[in-house]
């Protein structure tokens, strides 16, 4: 592979188109992109040229000769089954978070990932914003000791008076966005924990912040009345972990901390970049006189430039390169399969664990064949499916909050009004 140019393909053409700028700075071309929705497909052609192919049916684009690997960038729930077919394939796969969206999925996903020649990997970007590598780099050097207690926090606030914006959020009642529990996006919480310290979550435990927000569809509340999950983990060595889902309080930020034996580092909330680092005065490190410091951390690589022009911090650009090294290495990516679905059971069974008032769940291992036979079975879903299948469970623990179906017919009456309004 390493001798000639890897020929990507792109499933999910909106957020997919991110990335083309990405995959061509790391000297790979895009051959083929496919979305369901034909304007972004052919949007592709304008932005990659005619030379690109376009699909409008995963059958189709899935037999463009040559394919080497394929970015999955569809919706955020199905990923899983596009995996698994292109894994059988011998097709390379990077993959959106979340990596499944029930636990069967994780099951089929990790037993197709075993089996095949392709490498797999979760496209889990926020680990690489500058903050979060250069925590892992002063956690791994070994002077903070060994982790005892760790936070992260995604907060996306959204304007819900914004009615156009909620329109373009969550078109229907059925879109994924409408029904997310708050313990499913989880991934840009957890991950970079994961990947600064190397810690796996064993257990989960999770409690709803309650407070439903009001659109201006009528007084109509849109999608689930939690704000955020708070998950708290307990995992491998024996560290917590305190995270949120996506969650939609307080001023929009990403913030971690890990705090450790000798001290702690966390990247400030003052929207700089810059880090704290902290030690106990008693366990200063040998040519450091200062306990406390604050600092911008200045990356050393050789592709700074290109990161900067990319999204997240140069996160996405960073989790190409890393896609295609491995590739071209031959080797495991940290965020392999193991990792991408011990993140995805910690968002399923921790909303589990939600609806059940905190009731704790043991995080399966799926590389233990008897814990991916106690899962395999599993398809509760609070998603609709493709089909137009109901949801298998709920999406929020407030059961008396969640509307009827009158609601969500209301509710899709007066997005369809807004619509007719605008022509």
């Amino acid at each position: 592979m390493s001798k000639k140019t890897i020929k990507m393909g792109i499933f999910g053409g909106y957020r997919g188109s991110y990335f083309y700028k990405c995959v061509l700075a790391n000297n790979a071309e895009i051959v083929a992109v496919c979305d369901f929705n034909e304007k972004y497909a052919n949007k592709a052609k304008e932005m990659l040229g005619d030379d690109v192919a376009v699909y409008t049916a995963f059958d189709d684009f899935i037999e463009h000769e040559g394919l080497d690997a394929v970015l999955l960038s569809n919706y955020f729930h199905e990923h899983a089954p596009y995996a698994i077919r292109l894994l059988e394939r011998g097709i390379h796969v990077l993959s959106e978070c979340t990596a499944n969206a029930t636990m069967a999925e994780g099951v089929a996903l990790v037993r197709a990932a075993e089996k095949s020649s392709a490498i797999y990997m979760l496209s889990e970007n926020y680990p690489f914003m500058a903050f979060n590598q250069e925590m892992r780099r002063v956690y791994r050097g070994g002077s903070l000791g060994k982790v005892l207690y760790a936070e992260g926090e995604y907060n996306h606030p959204l304007d819900h008076t914004d009615a156009e914006y909620a329109i373009e959020l969550c078109p229907t009642s059925k879109h994924w966005r409408y029904n997310l529990p708050r313990t499913y996006y989880i991934t840009h919480s957890l991950a970079p924990l994961m990947y600064i310290t190397g810690a796996m979550p064993k257990r989960v435990t999770a409690m709803p912040v309650y407070a439903p927000i009001q659109s201006d569809f009528n007084g109509i509340s849109r999608g689930v009345p939690e704000r955020a999950a708070i998950l708290t983990t307990l995992n491998d060595d024996d560290s917590v972990f305190r995270v949120t889902g996506c969650a939609d309080f307080g001023g929009r930020e990403d913030s971690y901390r890990v705090c450790a034996e000798k001290g702690q580092i966390e990247n400030l909330r003052d929207g700089t970049g810059r880090v704290l680092l902290n030690y106990n005065k008693w366990d200063l490190p040998e040519n450091v006189s200062c306990a406390t410091s604050y600092y911008l951390p200045l990356l050393k690589d050789k592709d700074d430039a290109l990161a900067k022009k990319a999204g997240h911090g140069g996160g996405d650009f960073y989790v190409i390169r890393e896609f295609l090294n491995c590739i071209r290495e031959n080797r495991r990516p940290e965020f392999d399969v193991y990792f991408g679905t011990t993140m995805a059971s910690v968002a399923i069974l921790g909303h589990r664990s939600m609806l059940e008032n905190g009731v704790p769940y043991d995080i399966p291992d799926f590389r233990r064949e008897e814990d991916r036979v106690k899962y395999e079975n599993d398809n509760l879903s609070p998603f609709y499916g493709t089909d137009g299948t109901e949801p298998t469970i709920a999406a929020t623990n407030r059961p008396d909050y969640w509307q009827s179906a009158e609601g969500r017919a209301e509710y899709d009456r007066m997005v369809s009004l807004r619509k007719k309004s605008q022509y």
